[in-house]
């Protein structure tokens, strides 16, 4: 039943008879009707923008509303409208969808912004095949910026998917119809027909960019071209931990300090830095029990794209070639061509570099120049040059989705972090009688002696 604040608005449909040429309407209404259907679906996709969802709690969602007391223009009605019912209160949310190449826009977000602090929604939700590292962080900068107390969260429809496939691998729902459902929504979003696609290409100034840079160029601090890049940086690199989490079916996040976080202009201003300074796009992902964060990088000065992990050396080998070797041991024979390792060591001793191939054969190679160290971490990464490739739109991001997910494939998922082993008892302190007070005070007694 239609709640009295709406004067139109349907319940949102599986199978929505809708214009054969509206596939924004129909994928929004089965996504939605499945989200207030598959209760763990809708307890996941709603947990991701800070509501609580109880066992008690009801989710409602309606397409195409009209609000009682709105004068509304047909353009700025809202695509749909989800309601989340806890007893007597009530939380709501405005949805504006868009799917395949169309894009969301400030103005019109901003208008829904309104209409929500008229109707006394709590939020705006959008979807798209745009990306963001956080959800409550906007895709488009001048939502960010907004004086309206309205939040905004972004899902991409990858992220939505992605739940999907989550869900289903993990076995997480209960109800076996339910479970059919969410895999009929799958099947739905993974075609052509629904317009959900991940992030396919670099903008125009990518090429502005390296061209640039290859030319011996500066990168200006306020550079409009360099701002749309790392836009579209982000979005790539949400995509890519989306892509991992789909392929190891457990949640990968990007790895972002706190104040990045909370101020994603602040992420903006310092990575625009290391931009202009290094010529460097990065980013660090964090796959669950991996032996350590995967680091990207980048490189537009050597057209060539890093990925690797850091580990701490083991500390219960005494040279540096034994602790090398227990490195080596963990990594395939056939590794990837252009397979480097670099061995950090303490103090101010600058680190070593080797490719996997030559240490492979010569581990010895290690203690070189390093008489008398241990060598205290290995950096151990592919480094792939692409030459004319990087600099294209699409061939970059192509190239990249390849290479991250190859070496963690074979080469990250095969790490172990080294750990330190369980303290053992003593041999001469096998049994509680040798630790008693007793026992202490006579080693205390022969120690004087």
């Amino acid at each position: 039943m239609r709640p009295d604040y709406l004067k139109q608005g349907e319940i949102a449909r599986l199978f929505p008879v809708l214009a054969t040429t509206s596939k924004e309407g129909r994928t929004t209404s089965i996504v939605l009707s499945c989200l207030s259907r598959v209760q763990e679906f809708g307890n996941e996709m709603l947990t991701s923008v800070g509501v609580k969802i109880g066992k008690r709690s009801q989710i409602e969602c309606y397409t195409e509303i009209v609000f009682q007391a709105e004068k509304i223009k047909p353009n700025d009605r809202p695509d749909g409208l989800i309601v989340v019912k806890n007893g007597s209160r009530e939380w709501r949310a405005l949805v504006e969808a868009k799917v395949g190449n169309a894009t969301l826009g400030a103005e019109q977000i901003e208008k829904y912004r309104a209409i929500a602090k008229e109707q006394g929604c709590d939020a705006v939700i959008t979807i798209s095949n745009e990306f963001t590292s956080a959800i409550k962080n906007h895709p488009i900068a001048d939502v960010r910026k907004s004086r309206s107390k309205i939040p905004v969260f972004h899902w991409s429809w990858m992220f939505i998917l992605t739940n999907v496939g989550l869900l289903l691998a993990n076995e997480e729902i209960e109800d076996t119809d339910q479970a059919l459902l969410l895999n009929e929504l799958r099947r739905f979003l993974s075609d052509d027909s629904a317009g959900v696609k991940g992030f396919e290409r670099m903008p125009p100034e990518w090429s502005d960019i390296n061209k640039l840079v290859s030319t011996g160029g500066k990168i200006l601090a306020k550079s409009d071209e360099a701002t749309s890049v790392i836009e579209a940086w982000h979005q790539e690199t949400k995509d890519l931990s989306l892509i991992l989490t789909r392929m190891t079916e457990t949640y990968v996040h990007e790895r972002l300090p706190r104040k990045h976080i909370a101020d994603p202009v602040q992420r903006q201003k310092d990575e625009l830095a290391l931009l202009r300074e290094d010529n460097q796009l990065q980013s660090t992902l964090d796959i669950p029990d991996a032996a350590a964060p995967l680091e990207i990088i980048a490189d537009i000065s050597r057209r060539t794209i890093d990925v690797g992990m850091l580990l701490k050396a083991p500390e219960d080998k005494k040279s540096s070639k034994a602790r090398l070797n227990w490195l080596l041991r963990q990594i395939p024979n056939d590794a990837l061509e252009g397979l480097t390792v670099r061995c950090n060591w303490p103090g101010r001793s600058e680190a070593t570099q080797f490719s996997y191939a030559d240490l492979l054969t010569a581990p010895e190679l290690i203690e070189e120049g390093k008489s008398g160290l241990q060598v205290i971490s290995f950096n151990i990464f592919l480094s792939k040059r692409l030459g004319a490739r990087f600099t294209q739109q699409t061939n970059f991001i192509v190239d990249l989705e390849d290479i991250v997910p190859r070496f963690y494939r074979e080469i990250g998922q095969n790490l172990v972090a080294w750990r330190k082993s369980a303290p053992k008892i003593k041999a001469d302190r096998d049994d509680s009688e040798d630790v008693s007070v007793a026992s202490i005070s006579e080693d205390a007694e022969k120690d004087a002696i």
